[in-house]
């Protein structure tokens, strides 16, 4: 790999080390030159099938973000076409970035609208093309090219972690990494709540799919893991696999761009999120996380920030009875404390006579100013239902 693109950065940061009372490393997979680790696997995979098979012209995948670039960039570098299917609501920065990293190498072709849809597109163009379908995770060679950041590590450090802290989505990475090291190294899986497709596996004792899967960390919301990953993640210790809250992993990426302008995505902050659950097992001892992909699309900053208030409880949203009379407004505001701000103040409607439904959010800068204010919500007989965490009213209302 080496002369396509550099080892990425192992660096000690001084913030979590103090913080965690542990030397913690950051193997930094988004500094390398798409910003994620996926272009390991991209590159093992292709220089094996194109010396098995030196006819092959062109490759194939069905990806929505970081196995697309990793994709995009190798067909460049080895002279291939490359045919990247995406779903047709692929967000328009990880287009073009797509574009940049292949050049006209590749072609991106916008095809359904859920990602199941566009993968089945892709494997009946690949069957019909004769072209070479490269799996994002669930490929012998692709696992072996995740591998070498665990090599890097090893390599950087002198000496192997006491403890390794890395995500999980479809297993590439984990299966990698952990065939590498086997039982040298104490290792953490993490997966996001809203996609925990390891840990379903591990209970069913085979890979299972999802009913539901948040996708809001995209980098690892995986469906079902590998049939070939959890082949080699099959005899992992539960009690070594993490489900990290979606929302609380926003407290971590504003964290840590904050206060190390650390730039990652949802996935990319897994591993540094998941050192808040490790307690005393870690303290004196040397911790890499591995930060996976720092692909972040400003755009999505809001979101974050609300989800992460949310968590944190300084944020809330409610449905307030209101009475209709002159002076309820003004007797509502009394209610609220110095450091509490209206962040939302809409009418749902005025249909009855003497009460009509009010749509507020209220931000505040400590989680006991919500409890203070509640209680003379409760005093002054004002009738309220807190919807913050009520999924279906959220998605409509807020």
């Amino acid at each position: 790999m080496r002369p396509v693109f550099a080892p990425t950065p192992l660096q000690r940061n001084d913030h979590l080390s103090e913080q965690f009372g542990a030397d913690i490393f950051l193997k930094r997979e988004d500094l390398s030159p798409v910003r994620s680790y996926k272009l390991r696997g991209a590159f093992n995979a292709m220089r094996k099938v194109l010396a098995a098979r030196p006819g092959t012209t062109q490759f194939v995948c069905a990806s929505a973000g970081n196995h697309a670039q990793g994709m995009a960039f190798m067909c460049r570098h080895f002279g291939v076409r490359g045919v990247i299917f995406m779903p047709v609501t692929t967000p328009r920065q990880k287009i073009d970035k797509t574009g940049k990293f292949g050049g006209d190498a590749i072609t991106i072709r916008l095809t359904g609208d859920y990602f199941d849809d566009t993968l089945a597109a892709a494997q009946a163009y690949c069957a019909e093309a004769g072209a070479h379908f490269l799996s994002p995770f669930d490929d012998e060679d692709v696992i072996e090219g995740q591998a070498s950041v665990a090599v890097e590590i090893e390599a950087q450090l002198g000496g192997l972690p006491d403890h390794l802290i890395l995500p999980v989505g479809g297993g590439g990475l984990a299966a990698g990494v952990r065939s590498y090291l086997g039982d040298r190294v104490a290792l953490t899986l993490v997966e996001p709540a809203g996609g925990a497709c390891l840990a379903a596996a591990l209970a069913a004792g085979t890979p299972v799919r999802l009913p539901h899967v948040d996708t809001f960390a995209d980098g690892a919301a995986v469906a079902q893991i590998g049939t070939r990953t959890f082949a080699r993640l099959r005899d992992v210790a539960r009690a070594q696999v993490l489900g990290i809250d979606e929302d609380r992993i926003c407290t971590t990426m504003l964290e840590m761009l904050n206060i190390e302008g650390i730039v990652l995505e949802p996935a990319g902050a897994l591993s540094v999120d998941a050192l808040r659950d490790m307690g005393p097992s870690i303290r004196g001892r040397r911790v890499v996380c591995v930060t996976s992909g720092g692909n972040f699309d400003f755009e999505r900053l809001p979101e974050v920030k609300e989800r992460a208030q949310r968590f944190a409880g300084l944020k809330k949203y409610f449905i307030l009875r209101m009475p209709q009379r002159p002076g309820a407004l003004r007797d509502f505001l009394s209610v609220l404390g110095p450091h509490d701000d209206i962040a939302r103040f809409e009418y749902l409607k005025k249909s009855a006579r003497n009460f009509g439904s009010v749509l507020i959010g209220i931000e505040t800068t400590q989680p006991e100013n919500l409890a203070t204010l509640l209680e003379k919500l409760a005093k002054t007989g004002f009738h309220y239902r807190d919807i913050t965490h009520d999924e279906v009213l959220a998605e409509f209302l807020i």
